[in-house]
């Protein structure tokens, strides 16, 4: 048994997610129900993603494959299960206020969570045609669930319908892609495509390229990249909130991981007919998030455009198909997960005695009733404008830096451009906390913030304004461990 377990060592932080929920699952199936059960439950799987990063990141970065090499643990997947074993703790953390407000705190909802969680280890792992298909449905099955939860909302139902509906199509797309590469290479290893892409021609393979083009379009449609992002403002607008918490961080950063390994592993050797695609992909994202938020009212509305867009701004450094692009790519997705972590723990907060509430003009005059929350917002909404110095700013710099030694000059400058139109609706909304006046009357006030939002809050915004200042490591700042390791993970990558 030790050996068994010393051998499985790559896929030990899955095999404990996936325990976990079978345990938790029991527990919540044959207790007795009461009302801290599902409370508990929560915790209990906010523990087991507690242990699950431990276990990683106590792990040794060497390289290893498993199961035929369809499996591969390396720095890279360590540094993006990371991020994403932080998020799903973090949406687990913000769920439980809400749910109980709203009455639908069930114990189902961490279980599918930690399995969700599993499926995208398994994803930023996956190195195999078969292994991406496999853990892409277990993630996405407990998703299309988690997106209609909330069963006595229709908006819920008819989010998850959609998410559902659109997945499967994008599925199938996915399919078709990978038996045409299949096809045409007669390999699903990534390994051994990348051999076949080696050869000479391969870049004229019109059934591998046709391929290829099928397989991104699957793989944007999970990312939310133009044009395969309509599903986004609904599900992010119709999901419970909690569950869009989650939606909005740690799925991006899993699919965008495989993504990355599928073009820099098994198609490396045919990056002139990829790039030209994941440019398209990145300046449409860029633009259409940009400009189509500037007229929302509806905060988790604003925040799906905002993710569309930020998005295209993580494809900028795909796109320069570089180790300083994958590089820049793991610093965007770590400085993403926690402004959109401190955005969704004050959107959690937005609540008054009647309710929830979502609309952007309900901010009005926060700095005046609720100081703390309003310069937490002010905060995460400079950072997303990548105003210096916060860490927002270092994770734009990264991917265009790497897109100038790219030689992608002008898709650099597109990325500026969009950045600064961005910009407008992210200051609009401190203006209106600053600037407008609040509405009188008790029944306006937002409650008190909880104290699990709060933390959520404080710890944002330290890590925001804080990390990439000089100090207070002995070896440097916060953000030159992030800078190093995503170094060495992108490495990783190419090695």
């Amino acid at each position: 048994m030790p050996r068994l377990l010393l051998e499985l060592a790559p896929l030990h932080s899955e095999l404990i997610l996936v325990i976990g929920a079978m345990a938790l699952l029991m527990w919540g199936a044959f207790s007795k129900e009461t009302e801290n059960r599902a409370d508990l439950i929560n915790w209990a799987a906010i523990a087991v993603l507690i242990v699950a990063g431990g276990v990683l990141a106590s792990q040794t970065a060497v390289a290893e494959t498993m199961f035929e090499r369809s499996f591969r643990f390396d720095a890279f997947a360590r540094f993006v299960k990371m991020i994403v074993l932080i998020s799903s703790a973090g949406a687990l953390l913000l769920a439980s206020n809400d749910m109980r407000a709203c009455k639908y705190l069930k114990f189902e909802y961490p279980v599918l969570v930690l399995l969700a969680t599993a499926g995208m280890l398994m994803m930023i792992s996956a190195n195999d045609l078969i292994a991406l298909y496999l853990a892409l449905e277990l993630q996405s099955l407990a998703l299309y669930v988690l997106a209609a939860f909330r069963r006595d909302d229709v908006r819920s139902s008819e989010a998850g319908l959609k998410y559902f509906v659109l997945g499967a199509l994008s599925s199938g797309m996915l399919l078709y892609g990978a038996s045409l590469i299949y096809g045409f290479t007669g390999a699903t290893n990534f390994y051994d495509i990348a051999a076949v892409a080696r050869s000479d021609g391969a870049g004229q393979n019109v059934g591998l390229i046709f391929g290829l083009v099928f397989l991104l379009v699957g793989l944007a449609f999970k990312i939310s990249a133009v044009p395969f992002h309509m599903w986004t403002p609904d599900v992010y607008q119709g999901a419970p909130t909690p569950v869009t918490a989650l939606f909005a961080a740690a799925p991006k950063a899993a699919a965008f991981a495989l993504l990355t390994r599928v073009m820099i592993i098994a198609f490396g050797n045919i990056k002139p007919q990829w790039q030209q695609i994941i440019v398209f992909l990145s300046i449409a994202s860029m633009v259409l998030g940009a400009v189509a938020a500037i007229g929302q009212t509806n905060i988790k509305r604003l925040m799906a455009y905002s993710s569309i867009a930020n998005m295209g701004f993580v494809l900028v450094g795909l796109a320069a198909g570089s180790v300083d692009g994958v590089q820049g790519v793991l610093i965007y997705l770590a400085t993403y997960l926690v402004m959109t972590l401190g955005v969704f723990a004050v959107i959690l907060a937005m609540r008054r005695e009647s309710g929830a509430v979502e609309d952007i003009d309900d901010l009005a005059g926060l700095a005046t009733t609720n100081p703390g929350m309003a310069a937490t917002m002010a905060i995460m909404m400079f950072s997303l404008a990548g105003i210096p110095p916060l860490a927002g700013f270092w994770g734009k710099y990264y991917v265009f830096l790497a897109a100038v030694k790219a030689n992608l000059w002008p898709l650099a400058i597109i990325g500026v451009v969009a950045s600064v139109v961005g910009a407008f609706y992210y200051i609009r909304i401190v203006l209106i906390m600053y600037v407008n006046e609040a509405k009188a009357g008790a029944a306006n006030r937002f409650l008190r913030v909880p104290m699990r939002e709060g933390a959520v809050m404080a710890l944002a915004c330290l890590i925001t304004l804080l990390a990439f200042l000089p100090f207070p490591l002995r070896n440097g700042s916060l953000g030159d461990w992030i800078i190093n390791t995503a170094s060495a993970a992108a490495r990783s990558l190419f090695g």
